[in-house]
């Protein structure tokens, strides 16, 4: 499939959930398809989602647009908080900064600056347990979800840990990196290394090519990841979702446990669970067409089962 490899997407853009200001973008193909929303990870720019698959995306009917969630990228950073390392967060005073229920909000304030009235969500681990929180809080806002490498979204505290490989948070913290550009970059490289898919070669040159482009310096804002993974939910479970759902996780991935999609796809009513061979905890090139066919597939069904309604 002919893929173009330099999208063009607006100029950043800004939504606004009280005092935080959310930074997002549109890809400028594909405008009249269906909304899509990206929600991505931990600390991270909304910008380490390829944009490869983005234009796949496009080319299967799909109106796609991406935000930094606040502490990440862009959008507003909080005051320091406490609480320092990002896992010892999910024990600690919980919702210090702000809650989950707040970043489910955030995606709701980019959605009503973007004029859509509902959309189709994706969410790439910490933005795969969110989408869960938004069709829950917001099911009027949601045509279908996609939570792909995530825990169930209403987990809490040690309950957490069961879904989570202890080695690989090991190394995560022992990680360290000088705060200049050039230790951004190499930051950026470890880390894709770190939570790359076992199945596929690991592409050196185009991770340093994208640490250099995207110069994110969350993932290494523990403070800014705190405050992240400590946000509270207080919402209902996850078991109260009614939108069409669909779980994605590679069997190889290194940070989350596979079973923490089994866990989610067998208490959202109706969810279907698919594992990806020799994925880990990132969106390789030769699984974009599986993804992306997966959730149009997604929104097909659910505007059947509308239409039948």
């Amino acid at each position: 499939m002919n893929v173009p490899s330099s999208p063009v997407w607006t100029p950043t853009r800004w939504a606004e959930n009280g005092d935080v200001r959310l930074a997002y973008d549109q890809l400028t193909t594909g405008g009249d398809g269906e909304p899509l929303l990206l929600v991505i990870g931990l600390g991270a720019s909304r910008q380490w989602v390829p944009d490869g698959l983005c234009h796949l995306f496009a080319k299967l009917g799909f109106a796609v647009a991406r935000y930094d969630q606040r502490d990440g990228g862009q959008s507003t950073h909080l005051a320091p908080t406490a609480t320092r390392n990002p896992f010892a967060a999910l024990f600690g005073k919980r919702g210090e900064a702000y809650t989950a229920e707040d970043m489910a909000d955030d995606a709701i304030a980019v959605m009503d600056a973007l004029g859509w009235q509902s959309a189709h969500l994706f969410g790439m681990s910490l933005g795969g347990a969110i989408v869960q929180r938004i069709a829950i809080r917001h099911p009027e806002r949601v045509r279908t979800l996609t939570s792909m490498a995530a825990v169930p979204g209403d987990v809490k505290g040690l309950a957490t840990w069961r879904y989570l490989r202890t080695g690989t948070l090991a190394k995560l913290a022992r990680m360290r990196f000088p705060a200049t550009p050039e230790g951004t970059v190499e930051a950026g490289v470890a880390l894709a290394r770190l939570i790359a898919s076992p199945g596929y070669p690991f592409d050196e040159q185009a991770a340093r090519a994208a640490a250099e482009r995207i110069a994110d310096t969350g993932i290494q804002d523990a403070q800014a990841q705190s405050r992240q993974i400590g946000a509270q939910w207080h919402g209902p479970a996850i078991s109260t979702i009614t939108k069409p759902t669909l779980v994605l996780h590679g069997d190889g991935d290194p940070l989350i446990k596979p079973t923490a999609a089994r866990a989610t796809a067998s208490r959202i009513p109706g969810a279907r669970l698919v594992t990806l061979p020799g994925v880990g905890h990132d969106l390789p090139q030769p699984v974009w067409e599986e993804i992306t066919t997966q959730i149009r597939q997604l929104a097909d069904t659910a505007s059947q089962q509308s239409l039948r309604q």
